[in-house]
């Protein structure tokens, strides 16, 4: 199944919403997030919750899957990530580099540890900038 490119503007204005920012964010910590939590945690109701979704799956960031009377969601990292390339491109400049870009989207901050000078045990995180 071929996907259609996602439009920058669209991401945008679905993002511009704090429910559906908060969505974003529940869903980046973790692989599928079931519609139940969101209703957990969330301070809307169910209808709500469904529009907020759908607004988020009609901008391209999330994929809905439906098993039996559940829905599970899960965000499209990799509409984020070219989101921020086609930034870039407005900006260029250093930009942080990871092993996976897993790391960076899921908001990890276990990067390996640096000493700043012999004798200086205190650890320092590490990252690699590139233009």
């Amino acid at each position: 199944m071929t996907r259609e490119p996602v439009a920058a503007t669209e991401v945008f204005k679905a993002l511009g919403d704090p429910i559906r920012w908060n969505i974003v964010q529940q869903m980046a910590q973790q692989d599928e997030l079931a519609c139940s939590v969101l209703e957990d945690t969330l301070p809307v109701s169910k209808p709500t919750i469904s529009y907020h979704t759908k607004i988020l799956t009609q901008a391209g960031l999330i994929e809905v899957r439906k098993r039996g009377r559940n829905y599970f969601y899960s965000l499209r990292r990799e509409v984020l990530r070219s989101l921020m390339d086609e930034m870039w491109l407005l900006a260029p400049g250093p930009r942080l580099v990871s092993s996976t870009s897993d790391e960076l989207t899921a908001g990890r901050t276990d990067r390996p540890a640096l000493k700043a000078a012999v004798g200086d045990d205190t650890p320092r995180s590490s990252a690699l900038l590139t233009w």
